[in-house]
């Protein structure tokens, strides 16, 4: 498992997490990871792995929820030839293959009963035995395991053997959120920022502008670093001015005013042949009026952003939608400093 992610990050919860995998890594003991999607349970089971005494060894990795139940012991264990239908020769299970190594099992909580009885006896005594075979095999492999669950909880449930909890969890490590990272996320901005401009062939990064930056770190990243990567990476492949700061990020890629979901059946036709509408309210805050003047001037302002995005800063088509004229508009966009934002 070679990846070209690299841990990045300044806050303390980050930083404690990752000293405490390093520590953990020099042990012969099998580890625990937990957090939310996202955060980076692959990159800590790969250091866990590289800075260990097993860093030349293999590193396997075997995702339990990307396979049907019925075939999970047969991938961690092995089989033998006619073992079951279709095993037309033996084949050595992911054990096998991280022997001298570690196995990193990522969605643990997903395992069945029977894969978990037979995972506890692999990791108490050294031994798996292939499907089909009555004679056990040695093995020295290392496990560390990741899942989003809280395991005591299934333990309580009747979902996960408590035994194998007890074998596995010699050592825990939760990895925060990135909502919880402080600093974090300016950080790992600019690193894909730069990253995307240089894979797209710029000549400089431009950076993000005051109004992105305070976007990025409003977001609640329930996605966390692997969300924050694509809005960036995506804001930065969708920008044409590298000699202006990115001033756009779209959170949600589905988000379309002709998204087929939100069209009712027999609307759909009519809307197909129609510009984009835009809602007077939509996307607009309600304002607190104690100056009439600046909260009208406000409130067209934001009319005039929320139609830009949703035209995708095309003047005539948000023209159309707000049923101006295009002079009227232009006339608007720049009474608000907004032409820059917007294209012809």
């Amino acid at each position: 498992m070679e990846r070209d992610a690299q841990f990045i990050g300044q806050s303390g919860p980050f930083l404690d997490a990752v000293e405490r995998a390093s520590r953990a890594a020099a042990l012969n003991r099998p580890v625990l990871v937990i957090g939310e999607r996202g955060t980076g349970k692959e990159l800590v089971a790969e250091r866990l792995h590289r800075l260990s005494p097993r860093w030349a060894g293999p590193l396997v990795t075997m995702n339990c929820a990307a396979l049907p139940e019925t075939l999970i012991e047969a991938e961690l264990f092995g089989h033998e030839a006619g073992a079951f239908t279709g095993a037309t020769k033996a084949r050595a299970g992911r054990f096998e293959e991280a022997d001298g190594g570690t196995l990193f099992l990522d969605e643990l909580a997903t395992l069945s009963q029977g894969a978990q009885e037979r995972l506890l006896r692999a990791t108490e005594y050294g031994e798996v035995t292939r499907i089909g075979a009555s004679r056990p095999l040695r093995v020295d492999v290392r496990i560390v395991a990741a899942t989003n669950e809280h395991l005591p909880d299934l333990v309580e449930q009747g979902r996960f053997r408590a035994d194998l909890l007890d074998r596995l969890s010699f050592e825990v490590i939760t990895l925060p959120p990135l909502r919880a990272r402080e600093g974090d996320i300016a950080v790992l901005a600019d690193h894909f920022g730069r990253r995307m401009a240089s894979e797209l062939g710029w000549t400089r990064w431009p950076g993000f502008s005051a109004t992105a930056a305070a976007t990025l770190e409003r977001h609640d990243w329930p996605g966390n670093v692997r969300e924050l990567r694509n809005a960036v990476e995506r804001a930065v492949y969708r920008w044409e001015d590298e000699g202006r700061p990115v001033d756009a990020i779209q959170f949600d890629p589905f988000a379309s005013p002709w998204r087929m979901a939100a069209l009712k059946p027999d609307a759909a036709g009519a809307a197909a042949e129609e510009p984009a509408r835009v809602s007077p309210a939509a996307g607009v805050p309600s304002l607190d009026c104690d100056d009439l003047r600046a909260s009208c001037h406000a409130f067209e302002r934001q009319l005039l952003e929320v139609a830009l995005a949703r035209c995708r800063f095309n003047q005539r088509a948000t023209a159309t939608a707000l049923k101006l004229s295009y002079d009227q508009l232009r006339h608007a966009l720049r009474r608000h400093d907004l032409l820059e934002k917007s294209a012809g």
